[in-house]
């Protein structure tokens, strides 16, 4: 076991003075101080749910940890919860206090994904917008997709809260009432989707398959059910360890995901917390989207249907020739 360089809430920091990873320009002390200071912002977001990690070891590609490995202290608090995915029973760990965000920190766990379902009561807490620009394209053009989804909530009644994703692109937050179905919140996620694309069909597009996008700006809409979002206040593992930021509607077009950081984002928050003061209100669903969106696919079933339908096709061309 190594020798801590520091004991914290009575949790052992070691190797503090590594660089976390490769083009950060952060060390793991960095990080720690980081959560440390942004954690009464961070918890309440954190708080009660499922959490997935990015870690990412010395020599080692960064990796995603949704089990708790076996060495973890028992005072953290964790869920156990089956996953459809993989079929099986998982050991969440729940980041409910200062001393958990440390010892995620002392793991080298960088990237905090809080499921969109808190452990007691089971159900949606938010229904999320995951705008994705392509390859190249200025920040600006994920911005002005968002706008688009603000309109298309406002247009129904609805608001949103709107932050970086960390990466290139932007995340809209619609809290929600408790007592919706998972199955409810999804289809609403599609119909939201479905009328931000038909305000700007040149600037934004449903298309789960990227050869499909076109350069367009991708609305996701599949985050719903089981799925994670890097939370808001997150380190990245991007190069310059960027954070996922609140930004006000209003300053959207003066900021870049550039512009925050794990060595920046603390003077810009000063004694602020942007994203509580941002978000909206638990809101109601409107009947009437809900049952738009019921009559959308699910766009991961469809572009697997799709697929497949290609691939027949191709073959079926080749076969000809």
């Amino acid at each position: 076991m190594a020798t801590p360089d520091e004991v914290r809430e009575g949790v052992s920091l070691t190797h503090l003075d590594q660089e976390l990873f490769a083009d950060s320009g952060v060390t793991k002390r960095d990080l720690v101080d980081y959560f440390d200071a942004v954690s009464e912002r961070l918890l309440p977001v954190l708080r009660d749910r499922p959490l997935s990690v990015m870690r990412v070891l010395r020599g080692q590609d960064a990796f995603m940890q949704k089990n708790l490995p076996k060495y973890t202290p028992e005072w953290v608090s964790r869920a156990k919860l089956w996953a459809e995915s993989s079929q099986r029973t998982v050991t969440y760990g729940l980041c409910n206090d200062r001393r958990t965000l440390l010892w995620f920190g002392n793991q080298r766990a960088v990237e905090l994904h809080p499921a969109l379902t808190r452990v007691d009561p089971v159900g949606p807490t938010d229904l999320i917008m995951d705008l994705d620009p392509p390859e190249g394209a200025p920040f600006s053009v994920a911005v002005a997709a968002a706008r688009l989804v603000r309109q298309a909530l406002a247009d129904v009644g609805l608001a949103g809260a709107l932050k970086t994703s960390g990466s290139k692109g932007v995340h809209v937050f619609v809290p929600l009432v408790t007592g919706l179905s998972f199955e409810d919140v999804a289809a609403a996620t599609r119909a939201v989707g479905a009328r931000a694309e038909r305000i700007d069909p040149e600037l934004a597009t449903t298309a789960f398959i990227r050869e499909d996008r076109h350069g367009k700006v991708f609305l996701d809409s599949t985050r719903a059910g089981g799925a994670t979002v890097a939370a808001v206040y997150s380190p990245r593992i991007r190069p310059g360890a960027p954070v996922s930021f609140p930004v006000r509607w209003a300053d959207a077009d003066s900021v870049t995901p550039a512009d925050f950081t794990v060595k920046t984002a603390l003077d810009l928050l000063g004694s602020a917390d942007p994203w509580a003061e941002e978000l909206p209100a638990p809101q109601e669903l409107p009947a009437d989207l809900v049952a738009e969106g019921h009559t959308i696919p699910v766009a991961r079933v469809a572009a697997m249907h799709e697929g497949k339908r290609r691939a027949r096709a191709r073959r079926k061309s080749g076969e000809g020739e």
